[in-house]
């Protein structure tokens, strides 16, 4: 036990739950008026707590025992919860999730943007269980137990989760993680592969569509090699090596193997990397793309701007539609990526530039290009630096696609209040049920 922990009185205490935080966790106060954050409570029940943390304006605590549930509260799916940190909500009502999302989205735009939109979007939701087709799962051996552990981490970031089942990654790949424990058990190199990583497309001829990327952290010996060869054959896995950087990541088997995924609708299939940025949720990806070409309502003689456009997941749906689109990423090799897309699906209208939207700009070819329509999807940093770059009047439509509420109301306030743009209508989407992640969607008009 950790001597911080060790000095807290961890004497359970009982404690009324107001409310939820961005976390996951029920927000709570103490007699005095000192908040506490309680992990694994619900707003509305009254529950025991022992405290975990301590900090200056509020603790953090976790549930012992429910004494009043609300009716939101269901069992779990996953033996594991509670204890593994992939999940922090499969104890709430799947349908309460997404509501509790949208109230902390609007909350934001309240408190930080200092606005609200003129109309709340019905909330976007596809498949609830077996939807995470890219992760990373982390990697220890832990001599007390003799075994390798290989799963995500614990609550207590210390340590990796002891699990053998997961009900958020893709089936596939869940229902083998005994079996990759073991085989990285079976290995000389097993003390020196910190991490796998997953991701999935469409199945091809002569494997699943599945690649692992075993990081690695010494050279591998022949007979590892050979073990993690016929592993990715029982089991139909590409299996790539990274003994350095992202670039020195390279296929082992198949020597060549094809990663693709398909939006049919558009009719395009994606090529990619394995480490490369593609949306986790395959199901909802498809809906969200949807959802902001409708938005954005683009027309046949439009010049749509796509900002960070990684491999071009928004930009080449868009191509379809309009005249011309400009997709801008700041990671070189995906925008080489977005090209070969652009390519491999017969697109001839669509182009990319590598450029990093948190500098300066001004010397950008594209920024000095008219266009009629802004789609942007940043990562949790927001796009603050771009937006007060851009010349905006030119826009008659900004779609804003965000992984990070703070951020979007941030930007959302700026453009309301500093450059009179409206906020027309917003919502969330369910990217990764049963955590406390909060993916989004914004419509600003001039």
């Amino acid at each position: 036990m950790p001597a911080a922990v060790a000095r807290i009185d961890q004497t359970p205490f009982e404690i009324q739950i107001t409310d939820l935080t961005h976390d996951g966790r029920g927000v709570a106060r103490r007699p005095d008026g000192k908040a506490v954050f309680v992990a694994g409570a619900l707003p509305g029940e009254r529950v025991m707590a022992s405290q975990t943390g301590r900090h200056r304006s509020f603790d953090e605590a976790k549930t012992v025992e429910v004494l009043d549930a609300a009716p939101e509260r269901v069992t779990p799916r996953c033996a594991h919860f509670g204890v593994c940190s992939g999940c922090a909500l499969q104890h709430f009502d799947e349908e309460k999730q997404i509501l509790a999302k949208q109230r902390v989205l609007m909350e934001n735009f309240e408190r930080i943007g200092h606005i609200a939109p003129e109309r709340v979007l019905s909330p976007l939701t596809d498949a609830q269980w077996g939807y995470r087709r890219k992760g990373r799962f982390s990697v220890r051996r832990v001599e007390k137990k003799d075994k390798t552990l290989v799963g995500f981490r614990e609550t207590d970031p210390r340590f990796v989760a002891d699990i053998r089942e997961c009900h958020t990654v893709i089936p596939q790949i869940a229902s083998k993680l005994p079996d990759l424990s073991a085989l990285v058990d079976s290995l000389q190199a097993r003390r020196e592969i910190p991490q796998i990583e997953f991701i999935a497309g469409d199945a091809q001829e002569d494997f699943s569509g599945i690649a692992l990327t075993i990081r690695h952290l010494v050279p591998l010996v022949d007979s590892d090699r050979d073990a993690l060869v016929a592993f990715g054959k029982q089991h139909g896995f590409a299996i790539f090596l990274q003994p350095g950087g992202v670039d020195s990541v390279h296929a082992l088997w198949p020597e060549s193997p094809k990663l693709a995924f398909s939006l049919p609708q558009w009719n395009l299939e994606y090529l990619f990397r394995p480490l490369d940025f593609i949306q986790v949720n395959a199901g909802l990806n498809g809906k969200m793309i949807q959802l902001a070409i409708d938005l954005l309502d683009p027309k046949p003689e439009d010049r749509v701007l796509d900002l960070f456009a990684g491999l071009g997941n928004f930009t080449l749906p868009l191509a379809r539609q309009v005249r011309e689109v400009v997709g801008v990423e700041g990671e070189a090799g995906l925008v080489r990526r977005a090209r070969e897309n652009a390519e491999h699906n017969g697109i001839a209208n669509a182009e990319f530039h590598a450029a990093d939207l948190a500098k300066d700009l001004s010397g950008e070819y594209w920024m000095k290009q008219p266009f009629d329509k802004l789609l942007l999807d940043p990562p949790r940093s927001g796009a603050d630096a771009v937006l007060a770059q851009l010349p905006l009047k030119q826009f008659d439509r900004i779609v804003y696609v965000s992984c990070h509420p703070a951020s979007l109301a941030r930007d959302a306030g700026f453009l309301v209040k500093e450059r009179g743009w409206k906020l027309k209508a917003a919502g969330v989407m369910d990217m990764f049920p049963h955590t406390a992640h909060v993916e989004s969607i914004a419509l600003f008009e001039r």
